[in-house]
């Protein structure tokens, strides 16, 4: 998987940002619809179901919110292709343009009526992240970048914190469904809280790697996150200055997301790897 931190600059073969601002609209446009969907079905959650775990959960909205961005884009750009969370690709797998979904990151918080959750959406170009839009629907906020265009916030662009001192750094994380992988990722935070002003665990990490960009979290680290939980807001997060990668030069991906300004990301980094990070999600 290719990862939103290998440098904000278009490729040769990617479109500038002017070119890839429809995508980036037509983005903003699908999501806002399926918002009023997940606002809307949030009211009486149904057809609970459970996924990996029996912690892992997944709603009837979940279902219904894919579904819909999925006819959605499909009849904009029918020849593209849509990777989603529940459903799986819809379209040609080795279509030029790719859309990466999460219909609702964060569905235990939205199971339990919590307002922090997101819908995400990224379009890949050539399978590199180009365009990123991450929204919650209940505080109405949006977060958008475009590659090589900048970060965005309620249209305020972002540069991600100006902490430069680990130990004054509120730092996000979250946390596996399996028992035995939270085990690992709890012993690998005994070793970083000690070392970091202190630990948040929100729920989405969509909305972490976004808060990270804007400067509301000083970093964020997570193992065992899927592409659809890394595409948009890992983008987002790389075009505010973030470096976003994974640990020993490993791209970002499941092993590892550590997501920082330059002058936290070193320290953190070495602090991971240092708590053998790069396993506690196998």
């Amino acid at each position: 998987m290719h990862t939103a931190g290998q440098g904000r600059a278009a490729t040769p073969d990617m479109p500038g940002p002017a070119a890839l601002a429809p995508l980036r609209d037509l983005a903003v446009a699908v999501v806002t619809a399926a918002a009023g969907t997940a606002r809307r079905m949030q009211a009486g959650v149904g057809g609970v179901g459970t996924k990996s775990t029996p912690t892992d959960v997944v709603t009837a909205a979940d279902r219904a919110v894919e579904r819909q961005v999925v006819a959605a884009l499909r009849a904009a750009r029918p020849d593209d292709a849509v990777r989603g969370e529940e459903y799986g690709t819809a379209g040609a797998a080795d279509a030029e343009v790719a859309w990466v979904l999460d219909p609702i990151d964060g569905t235990v918080n939205y199971l339990y009526g919590l307002p922090h959750y997101a819908i995400s959406l990224a379009a890949e170009v050539g399978g590199v992240p180009a365009v990123g839009v991450v929204h919650e629907p209940v505080s109405g906020r949006w977060w958008t970048a475009v590659r090589g265009g900048g970060a965005f916030a309620d249209g305020r662009r972002l540069a991600g914190s100006r902490v430069t001192d680990l130990g004054q750094a509120l730092v996000g994380t979250g946390f596996a469904y399996a028992a035995a992988t939270r085990r690992r990722q709890a012993a690998v935070l005994a070793t970083v809280l000690p070392a970091v002003r202190d630990i948040r665990r929100l729920g989405s990490a969509a909305t972490d790697l976004c808060l990270a960009a804007e400067g509301a979290l000083d970093a964020y680290y997570e193992s065992g996150l899927a592409p659809w939980d890394l595409a948009a807001g890992g983008l987002v997060a790389a075009e505010a200055g973030l470096r976003v990668t994974g640990l020993a030069g490993e791209p970002a991906g499941a092993a590892m997301v550590v997501a920082a300004p330059p002058a936290l990301h070193g320290p953190l980094h070495d602090l991971l790897l240092a708590a053998r990070a790069e396993g506690a999600a196998a």
